[in-house]
């Protein structure tokens, strides 16, 4: 199997970028929609971080422990955190468990259980890593998208884009 030591950097750094973006937001961003019955921005970013946990429980249960539980008792697919502490802690937690349940399994040489029989992440394990950066990705378009709406100036803008920076360190 091929190493995993440029998908764990990916990881690390979509991490660092969805951290950038939550150290930006002021209470008020997280009630921003579209005015049309989209989601809100704390809609996107709570169902980007809850995404890690409830995919979990359903792959591979035990590393999903004590995820659910930082939704306040509700169903992670449902969860909307009230601020950015929230989100960032359960980023970080999704992550950690997100990881950890790669590694075991690519260890083990046992796939990852499929109750849909979708064959979801049957060719190895580390692909649950590579469709949690294209989640939070296309996520992370539409929070910018939200923020643009919602007036933030060009220059706070820009400045959001500053987190391409760690792409040149």
């Amino acid at each position: 199997m091929p190493d995993l030591t440029l998908l764990l950097g990916a990881i690390e750094r979509n991490a660092r970028v969805n951290d950038s973006l939550l150290e930006t937001l002021v209470p008020d961003d997280l009630t921003f929609t579209d005015g049309r019955g989209g989601w809100s921005l704390a809609r996107h970013l709570s169902h980007m971080a809850a995404f890690r946990g409830g995919w979990l429980l359903n792959i591979a249960p035990d590393y999903a422990r004590g995820l659910p539980e930082r939704t306040g008792g509700r169903h992670l697919w449902e969860w909307v955190a009230a601020d950015t502490a929230a989100l960032r802690d359960m980023f970080r937690a999704g992550d950690d468990a997100a990881v950890r349940a790669v590694q075991a399994h690519r260890a083990s040489g046992e796939p990852f259980a499929d109750p849909w029989k979708e064959g979801a992440y049957q060719s190895d394990p580390a692909q649950f890593l590579v469709h949690i950066i294209v989640h939070d990705s296309h996520h992370r378009g539409q929070v910018m998208s939200l923020l643009r709406q919602g007036g933030r100036s060009p220059e706070a803008m820009e400045r959001l884009d500053d987190h391409w920076a760690i792409w040149r360190a």
